[in-house]
């Protein structure tokens, strides 16, 4: 599983990184055409909007992958350390099923309604843009389970080499 993550983790890293090279050159352009030519695009102005959306839930998915994301923790930082893992635990299976419910199931929901609906300026359908929601969320739900894993053994090391070998 850990494999399986290293690999997702570098193309999800290497997709944003595409999307913020490619919203680059479209902006530049965009600029370029609008103060040059008196004339901007309309096309690449949609696109790069399109491309920001994307990059904002893929890299949403990544940052929760390497548990980088902003959270609360002064209540659960009080809690003893056994009491603190089985929170992170329960919060992880809450993110996993509203992720479930919201992003894979709703996401799904609107990307199928939004097929027979056309970009006016692209002409792709919006279900196209829509599909990075479930998506992410497929990618957020294995990086949750992956976390629940981890959080699972670092548990299962504490209750079998007693809390002072558990860094060691």
């Amino acid at each position: 599983m850990n494999k399986i993550k290293l690999i997702l983790d570098k193309l999800i890293q290497l997709f944003c990184i595409s999307l913020m090279v490619l919203m680059t050159v479209l902006v530049s352009w965009q600029v370029f055409t609008r103060y040059i030519f008196n004339k901007p695009s309309a096309m690449t102005e949609q696109l790069s909007q399109y491309l920001f959306v994307w990059l904002v839930l893929y890299g949403a998915a990544y940052v929760f992958g390497q548990r980088d994301h902003m959270k609360i923790v002064f209540v659960k930082e009080k809690l003893p350390f056994k009491f603190e893992i089985m929170a992170d635990i329960i919060q992880e299976i809450l993110i996993t099923i509203f992720t479930l419910g919201i992003m894979v199931y709703g996401g799904q929901l609107s990307t199928m309604k939004q097929m027979g609906q056309l970009d006016a300026s692209l002409q792709i359908p919006i279900g196209v843009v829509y599909s990075a929601i479930p998506i992410s969320g497929i990618f957020i739900i294995f990086y949750a389970l992956c976390n629940i894993r981890e959080l699972y053994f670092i548990k299962y090391k504490k209750s079998k080499l007693g809390e002072d070998k558990l860094w060691t």
